[in-house]
């Protein structure tokens, strides 16, 4: 089975008022039993070349997100 992946881009605005989009990376969407949401790879070092994605946490009056 072929994993899904979403291209990572950055808009770049050019010098004749266009923007462009600049790959920088790749997100793949982790198992569901996995314990993040997503994987994040990037194409060049930043201090990381990987970032993980998490679901959200449920927001309650008891549990406020901070």
């Amino acid at each position: 089975m072929t994993q899904a992946y979403y291209r990572i881009t950055v808009p770049v605005e050019g010098s004749d008022g266009k923007t462009r989009f600049r790959p920088v990376g790749t997100l793949f969407a982790q198992r569901e039993d996995a314990k993040s949401a997503f994987k994040i790879k990037l194409d060049f070092p930043v201090g990381a070349t990987e970032l993980v994605v998490f679901d959200p946490k449920q927001v309650s009056d008891d549990n406020p997100v901070e």
